[in-house]
């Protein structure tokens, strides 16, 4: 097998997950980097909190998209309008 080719067992069907660092999720990796340039009590109550809330984001089964439409279609109600509001 050549250096960096996948697994013989690897199935493009994993090529849909979301990339994980370990435990965390990647979407983690910015307030990790913002604590590793500005060593701070703010940035890590922040790394911890972020972190905090993403797990228990995957615990339910969402994604930081799929969250932000629940909470755009929670926030919009059950009645829809079919014709646009300008008109």
């Amino acid at each position: 097998m050549a250096v960096g080719a996948p697994p013989p067992n690897a199935s493009w069907r994993d090529s849909a997950r979301a990339s994980r660092l370990g435990p965390m999720d990647s979407s983690a990796t910015f307030p990790i980097l913002l604590l590793m340039f500005n060593i701070e009590w703010w940035t890590f109550i922040l790394v911890v909190i972020t972190m905090i809330f993403l797990t228990v984001l995957s615990r339910y089964g969402f994604t930081i998209p799929v969250f932000i439409r629940w909470i755009r279609c929670t926030l919009a109600g059950k009645r829809r309008i079919a014709t646009p509001w300008w008109m």
